[in-house]
């Protein structure tokens, strides 16, 4: 509760108990102000039902079917205020190196799907998506997520529990993007319509672009600069017209070849609006793309190792919906108490996120058993000994690993994987000057 605390604020919880599905009828016995911090604990842990966290939590008795109740008639205006006001940028450069370049703060765009449980009333509200074999096992809900790459902190995310695609849940998130951030985003927004939104929204808040774009998109040259990169203009054409230009869009274009030895060498084609060579060159500009990847990265820390299920609790798209917005707060409190764990010592990536939390789950069970019977003192030092001992299990060195794209059951357009192999060896970037 005090790590909960600090991260959303005692005030900033009061507030959102102004929030009622009616102005009548009577006061709910368990206050959102306890609610909410029960459903955050309740999807951090591993096992057992809310009505248990709750009890954990405040010794508050709620039978499972009343909160099954209460969920529904939640309005989902409160979990968006939550996230509004609990998700935020917290990379710190002197802290925080990793999470900067050259004195921009590092922030990736990227969207993923979340699995809901095959229920009646997801069935027959719920359409589901179609795949190469047919029809998903599962529905989905999209969510988007502006993530700060240093910490692996969310600063902002849309969910799309009413059918909104990512490209749609992506856009609004852009209005959230910090102040002197470089936005990383790969070849799904690599487009002139995408470019362009996130240029003016760069524009307005002094921060900038790195994007990868399509390769089959025509742009005029204006000039070649000295580090292989060169000028475009691209055009922003009329949805449904393409004849019809809106805009012309300057960039900056770079393309380079990567591969490894022994191994075909694909081109990628970024966009950015970092226009001067000599402040932002070419060839480090390729190399920090790959940082984009840490993206993929938090989604597994998300999906894998906070929620090892293959599919939602919720039993309808609203709770669902509720239990992400939870999950997106419990990744925010999860990077904070990373971040503690490191103490500036150690890079905090470095700190095991799965290690992390098997230690956090007993802590804070002791915590709140032994509430009255240790002292303040003894409850201090307790959190202090787990943070020590989350600074030795610190991982690896990530290796320069890449695996081959390739699919073990046989499928138009993709080759067959019949041995798994990966490759170490450093990664060859070449400039490409068309």
């Amino acid at each position: 509760m005090a790590a909960l605390g600090e991260l959303i604020g005692g005030e900033r919880l009061q507030r959102l108990a102004r929030f009622r599905r009616s102005p009548r009828g009577r006061k709910p016995r368990v206050p959102l102000t306890q609610l909410l911090p029960a459903l955050i604990f309740h999807f951090i842990n591993d096992a057992g039902t809310l009505a248990e966290h709750l009890w954990a939590l405040y010794q508050t008795p709620l039978a499972d079917s009343s909160w099954s109740d209460r969920r529904e008639r939640l309005p989902w205006e409160v979990f968006l205020e939550l996230m509004q006001r609990v998700l935020r940028a917290r990379v710190v450069r002197r802290r925080h190196p990793e999470g900067f370049w050259r004195g921009w703060r590092l922030i990736a765009l990227d969207g993923t799907q979340f699995s809901v449980t095959n229920t009646p009333i997801i069935k027959a509200t719920q359409n589901k998506a179609k795949s190469r074999r047919g029809r998903a096992a599962f529905a989905k809900i999209v969510t988007s997520v502006l993530l700060e790459v240093g910490l692996h902190n969310p600063v902002a995310a849309a969910i799309g529990h009413k059918g909104q695609s990512e490209w749609q849940l992506s856009l609004s998130l852009l209005a959230q993007l910090p102040r002197r951030a470089l936005l990383l985003a790969d070849r799904l927004y690599g487009c002139a319509a995408f470019a362009w939104h996130a240029f003016q929204t760069c524009q307005r808040v002094g921060s900038h672009l790195l994007l990868r774009a399509r390769t089959q998109i025509k742009v005029k040259v204006v000039r070649r600069l000295p580090d292989g990169s060169r000028l475009v203009r691209v055009p922003v054409r009329q949805k449904g017209k393409p004849r019809v230009i809106l805009h012309w869009l300057e960039l900056r274009e770079i393309r380079f070849g990567v591969g490894r030895k022994g191994f075909r060498s694909v081109e990628v084609r970024l966009w950015t609006s970092l226009l001067d060579d000599k402040q932002a060159p070419a060839e480090e500009l390729a190399q920090l793309y790959a940082k984009r990847w840490e993206h993929e990265l938090f989604y597994r820390e998300l999906k894998h190792q906070l929620r090892k299920t293959e599919v939602l609790q919720s039993h309808t798209m609203e709770t669902a919906a509720q239990e992400i917005a939870s999950l997106m707060v419990a990744a925010a409190l999860l990077a904070q108490e990373r971040d503690r764990a490191a103490a500036g010592k150690v890079p905090v990536l470095r700190v095991s996120f799965i290690k992390l939390l098997e230690l956090m789950r007993p802590l804070w069970l002791v915590l709140a058993l032994g509430d009255d019977l240790l002292e303040e003192w003894q409850k201090q030092q307790l959190t202090e000994r787990c943070y020590a001992q989350a600074r030795h299990c610190v991982s690896a060195k990530r290796r320069s690993r890449s695996c081959p794209r390739a699919v073990r059951q046989p499928v138009s357009g993709w080759p067959r994987l019949l041995k798994n192999t990966s490759c170490e060896q450093p990664l060859d970037i070449t400039l490409v000057q068309p």
